[in-house]
């Protein structure tokens, strides 16, 4: 088993299916702990912990809506309580609502805000003051999206939110610099997960994404959980402040239909 992170401590939200499970299991065979966050799905997270396990690392299993800040301070003193440090955030937990501009609900776009940059701003910031407090270093991984930069008609509220947290990592890339902590977006495209069974199994719609991905084909969770590992590792100390998109050539290539 590779070690490039054996002793850390590592949180990922949203971690009971999807990119978030993948990035948890591909963390712990490097030899991380990892604390598997849920929402609402809590024999997904059962599964990521058995597989964790089966690698040779330890999980603890934690409730938390991050969209709730107490919620968000107890995933963070449950990894110090629990494992004892914390090194690695993965902030990958997030939502969508689809709806023209012109009908998004208030409560849809408080949602989607609450979840994908509140939380992700909250989250961190908890993590940031305990490892400012013990002089530690960190590392910080924003599971993005293309939509970071890619206009997405119909989805206004998960672009702004994907916006601010590009302007946020790379605000904190500089203000977290000094303490040893980085920031880093993984920006993904179109990834084959659970969110996205509908056009997986709608040919035609599929075909007409594919043609717009010069390498052809979807990514797999397991093409993010690699790059998490490289930013989280020593090999990355050097880089802070990026975005790095996983898409195929998606946006170089893109035009709606």
């Amino acid at each position: 088993m590779s070690s490039r992170l054996a002793g850390k401590v590592a949180i990922v939200t949203g971690s009971s299916s999807g990119i978030g499970q993948a990035i948890a299991i591909r963390l712990a065979s490097e030899g991380a702990n990892i604390v598997v966050d849920y929402r609402s799905h809590p024999e997904g997270a059962d599964e990521t912990k058995i597989q964790i396990e089966a690698a040779g690392s330890k999980a603890i299993v934690v409730q938390a809506d991050v969209s709730k800040i107490a919620d968000t301070q107890n995933l963070i003193d449950q990894a110090y309580s629990q494992l004892g440090r914390c090194d690695i955030l993965v902030n990958n937990a997030g939502v969508e609502k689809s709806a023209p501009f012109w009908e998004v609900t208030e409560a849809d776009y408080d949602t989607v805000l609450d979840v994908n940059l509140k939380g992700a701003f909250f989250l961190t910031q908890a993590f940031v003051r305990r490892l400012r407090d013990s002089k530690q270093p960190g590392r910080i991984i924003n599971i993005s999206s293309v939509h970071e930069d890619m206009a997405f008609p119909n989805f206004s509220s998960y672009c702004a939110s994907k916006g601010g947290i590009r302007m946020l990592m790379r605000n904190l890339s500089v203000e977290l610099g000094p303490l040893g902590i980085t920031v880093n977006n993984i920006a993904p495209g179109a990834i084959a997960t659970p969110i996205n069974k509908s056009l997986l199994n709608d040919k035609p719609k599929l075909d007409a994404l594919l043609r717009n991905v010069p390498l052809g084909r979807m990514g797999t969770p397991e093409d993010v959980a690699s790059l998490t590992v490289f930013l989280a590792s020593d090999e990355a100390s050097y880089i802070t402040g990026s975005t790095y998109v996983i898409d195929g050539g998606l946006m170089r290539n893109y035009h709606e239909q």
